[in-house]
């Protein structure tokens, strides 16, 4: 990628905090600069790349989609079928199948970054970014952690100019821990479900899952396979759907019956469906929220569970529905009804959020929740050339969406900015041209009127001799 560094020009130093700016390497970024290689950064980096827009993708972690690798359960898949989550231009192999594994999803992945021939900076942590309208650029601020055969020693700082700045880091870069009375006095394994893996070490042990979303209900299910016994505390309403309907997925279904029907329909009939399918889910304690499935996912960002088994082990009592939690004791939870439970380890399925707001500065086009404050589809771009993409609360192909967006949009004003620099450059160059051959025609002439003196200075004297 054509990233340079340059010696900034006297009266540009004087914009920037003189000493911040000699302690970091400062480099110009000819294009954007994306934050996050997750599947957003990804999409964004390949529609640049199809368009010969130069770029660069920061991203904290080692490697590629680091919530995927990193911060997830082994027995985790798509909740979709691939083709909604599939990235652009670059449809999932055919032999997958239709509901792509974790590990399958990561090889993907990483065959789209090899495709498109992108190349994140891994370890570099950005810690600030802010626009500086005096330059009218971005000065992105970051920790890069060298490597070891590298010939630095320790972190160092670096500082990022560019025009364009890609918000990629997601929904979901940050964990979200509850705090509960008495925790510390509980005793027991505590761990967020962004550190689980599988249920091995929890075989024989007194579980409580707190959340009851996709990921507390999957663990849950999770630790049946493994001989747990867990406990699942519910606070909130929560939708349970199906993930099928006869065959078909059921976003697939609703996808479907949106292009013909207004919204609130939709949500009746998939409701209408889930009762028929999983009968009253209400008399297990999963008491369901009055706003449609649907409503509440564009409005609240909350997914409805899609059941891949856990409400069978519910029915059949292997897993506990319990109400929220009141209080932690040493060895045992008092739960909000009064009742008091042994528990062995808690798992706290308790979601993720946005950390926008702890690294981008001074700008009001993000809430302070680090969601972009226009609802989608118009939450793509800000101004002064900011983006986000992944914050749609539409999922993968919510992402892709925005990614396809924001890329044709960078693109356009690259390719703009750099026609008009070729055209500066080249009057540029014709007027460079111009003076040069006039300053060559003075000299000629000069010359000439120099020799014509001469000539006649030689000939009176010649006359005066004779």
């Amino acid at each position: 990628m054509p990233n340079t560094c340059l010696n900034i020009i006297p009266s540009v130093v004087q914009t920037f905090d003189h000493d911040d700016f000699f302690a970091r390497r400062c480099i110009w970024v000819n294009g954007p600069v994306i934050v996050g290689a997750g599947p957003s950064g990804l999409a964004v980096g390949a529609g640049l790349k199809k368009q010969s827009v130069p770029f660069i993708i920061l991203e904290r972690a080692n490697c590629i989609a680091s919530l995927w690798q990193n911060r997830t359960y082994d027995c985790l898949k798509l909740h979709l079928p691939k083709q909604f989550c599939q990235l652009p231009n670059f449809p999932f192999p055919e032999d997958f199948p239709e509901y792509p594994t974790k590990r399958q999803f990561i090889t993907y992945l990483e065959s789209y970054a090899k495709h498109f021939d992108i190349s994140p900076h891994f370890n570099e942590t950005v810690q600030s970014a802010k626009y500086d309208e005096t330059l009218g650029l971005w000065r992105v601020k970051t920790i890069r952690e060298t490597s070891s055969n590298s010939n630095l020693i320790g972190d160092y700082q670096v500082e990022y100019i560019c025009r364009w700045l890609v918000v990629a880091t997601g929904e979901h870069a940050e964990k979200v821990v509850p705090e509960f009375e008495g925790f510390e006095e509980f005793g027991g394994h505590v761990i967020h479900v962004c550190d689980y893996k599988s249920g091995n070490r929890y075989c024989g042990k007194r579980v409580l899952v707190v959340g009851c979303g996709n990921s507390g209900m999957e663990v849950s299910l999770d630790l049946c396979s493994h001989g747990a016994e867990p406990s699942m505390a519910v606070r909130n309403s929560v939708h349970v759907l199906p993930r099928e309907v006869m065959g078909k997925s059921t976003f697939e279904l609703a996808v479907l019956l949106m292009k013909w029907l207004p919204l609130w329909l939709v949500d009746k009939i998939l409701l209408i469906l889930a009762w028929l399918i999983l009968g009253n889910v209400e008399k297990y304690g999963l008491r369901r929220s009055s706003i449609g499935p649907l409503q509440l996912k564009n409005s609240a960002g909350k997914t409805p569970v899609l059941d891949i088994g856990a409400l069978q082990k519910i029915r059949s009592g292997e897993i506990k529905v319990v109400p929220g939690v009141k209080r932690f004791f040493p060895g045992r939870v008092e739960l909000v009804n009064g009742d008091d439970i042994e528990i062995d380890s808690v798992i706290l399925a308790t979601g993720y959020r946005s950390n926008v707001p702890s690294w981008l500065k001074e700008n009001d086009f993000f809430s302070q929740d680090g969601i972009p404050k226009n609802p989608f589809p118009n939450g793509w771009k800000g101004k002064a050339g900011l983006y986000a993409v992944g914050f749609t609360r539409r999922g993968l192909s919510g992402a892709a969406l925005d990614a396809v967006n924001v890329a044709h949009d960078i693109s356009k004003s690259w390719k703009e900015e750099t026609m008009l620099f070729f055209f500066f450059f080249f009057c540029v160059s014709i007027f460079v041209s111009l003076v040069s051959r006039l300053i060559s025609q003075i000299e000629i002439s000069l010359c000439r009127v120099v020799r014509t003196q001469e000539k006649g200075t030689y000939n009176t004297e010649n006359l005066a001799l004779s």
